[in-house]
C-alpha cells in the first residue's frame, strides 16, 4: 500500500511540473486578427 501512495504521488507531482513546463515552453497566446463585417443600415 505504501508503494501505490508513494507512485501515485510521485506521477501527481510530475504531471504539475510537465503542466508547468508546458504553460513557459508552449506557445498559448491566442492568435489576434482583425475581423471587419460590412453592416448597412436601412433608415426610413
Amino acid at each position: 500500500m505504501r508503494y501505490i501512495f508513494r507512485l501515485v504521488l510521485m506521477l501527481i507531482i510530475l504531471a504539475a511540473i510537465a503542466v508547468v513546463a508546458y504553460t513557459f515552453i508552449g506557445d498559448l497566446t491566442a492568435q489576434r486578427s482583425i475581423v471587419e463585417t460590412p453592416v448597412t443600415l436601412e433608415v426610413d
